[in-house]
C-alpha cells in the first residue's frame, strides 16, 4: 500500500510580509509565521510596534524586520520589498492584514443612509480595498517573476452578510473577496499554478476598530455585542489565535491546491439564520 504523505504546515525560510502586522489580529498572525518558521517582516504605520514586536522575535530566535510603511504609499512599499529582496533575496508570502473602519462610515444609530459621509467611505473603501490591491501589486511582483507563492487577504462577515451600520466597511471587504477569487484566476492562469490568493473570513473578534461597538469602558457586552453574541451559535467572540489554524493552511503546502476561496472563521455565525 502507498504510504500517505501527512500535510506539511510548516513555512520554514519562507519570506514573508504581514500588512497591519501591529494591530491586534496581525500581530498574533506576525508570531504565528514566525513560530512556523517563516522570516517575517512587520509591516505598519507604527514604527515603534513594529520594531519592539521585532526585537521580541529576534530576541525569540526568530528572523523579523520591522518594515514602518503605509499600505497606501506604493512608493514606500516598494522600498520595503527592496530591503527585503536585498536582504533574504527572496518573497514568497504576503498577508494583507490592514483594515479599519471610519466613524463617518458607520451609521449611527439615529442615523439613516442619507446621513454616510462620502468622503469617510471612500476612506474606508482606500484603507480595505485599495490597501489590500496595492502591496499585492507590490510583493506579488517577487512571486510572479518565480511563479510561486502564496496570499492571503482578510475579509469579514461584514462582506457576505447584511450587518448593520457598517457600511463602508462591509462594501469595502465585499471588494476584497471579489478582488481575491480574481486574482486567484488571473495569477494562476499568467503565472502557473504555484502562485496561490486565498482570503480568510473571520467573524466577530474584538479589535481596535471595532472595540467601542462590542464592549463598554468596563469590558461588558454592548447592545450590539449582546445582539452578536446571541446570533453566533458558540455563544462569544472569537479569540486572535483561532484564526491561525486557517491561516497557516492558506499559507503553506499542505493547501497547494487551494486557491480563490475564502475560508470562514466565524463560530457559526455565517451558518445560523436566527432561528
Amino acid at each position: 500500500m502507498r504510504a500517505i504523505d501527512l500535510p506539511d504546515f510548516r513555512l520554514d525560510g519562507a519570506v514573508a510580509v504581514v500588512t497591519g502586522g501591529t494591530g491586534v489580529l496581525g500581530s498574533v498572525m506576525v508570531r504565528a509565521l514566525a513560530a512556523a518558521g517563516a522570516r517575517v517582516a512587520i509591516l505598519g504605520r507604527r514604527a515603534e510596534l513594529a520594531e519592539r514586536l521585532a526585537a521580541d522575535l529576534r530576541a525569540s530566535g526568530h528572523e523579523a524586520l520591522a518594515a514602518p510603511a503605509d499600505v497606501l504609499d506604493g512608493a514606500a512599499l516598494a522600498r520595503v520589498r527592496a530591503v527585503l529582496l536585498e536582504r533574504w533575496g527572496r518573497l514568497d508570502l504576503l498577508v494583507n492584514a490592514a483594515g479599519g473602519h471610519d466613524s463617518g462610515a458607520v451609521l449611527a444609530p439615529d442615523e439613516t443612509f442619507g446621513d454616510l459621509d462620502l468622503g469617510a467611505m471612500r476612506r474606508v473603501m482606500d484603507l480595505n480595498f485599495f490597501g489590500t490591491f496595492l502591496p499585492t501589486q507590490v510583493f506579488a511582483a517577487p512571486m510572479a517573476e518565480r511563479g510561486s507563492g502564496s496570499i492571503v487577504n482578510v475579509s469579514s462577515m461584514a462582506a457576505v452578510r447584511a450587518v448593520t451600520r457598517v457600511a463602508g466597511y462591509s462594501a469595502a471587504k465585499a471588494a476584497v473577496e471579489n478582488l481575491t477569487r480574481w486574482l486567484a484566476v488571473t495569477m494562476a492562469r499568467q503565472h502557473g499554478p504555484s502562485l496561490r490568493v486565498n482570503a480568510i473570513a473571520p467573524g466577530f473578534f474584538v479589535a481596535e476598530q471595532n472595540r467601542a461597538l462590542l464592549l463598554d469602558d468596563g469590558g461588558n457586552l454592548t447592545e450590539r455585542g449582546e445582539a452578536i453574541v446571541r446570533a453566533t451559535p458558540m455563544g462569544r467572540f472569537g479569540e486572535p489565535e483561532e484564526l491561525l489554524g486557517a491561516l497557516l493552511w492558506l499559507l503553506s503546502d499542505a493547501s497547494r491546491f487551494v486557491t480563490g476561496t475564502v475560508v470562514v472563521v466565524d463560530g457559526g455565525f455565517s451558518a445560523f439564520s436566527g432561528v
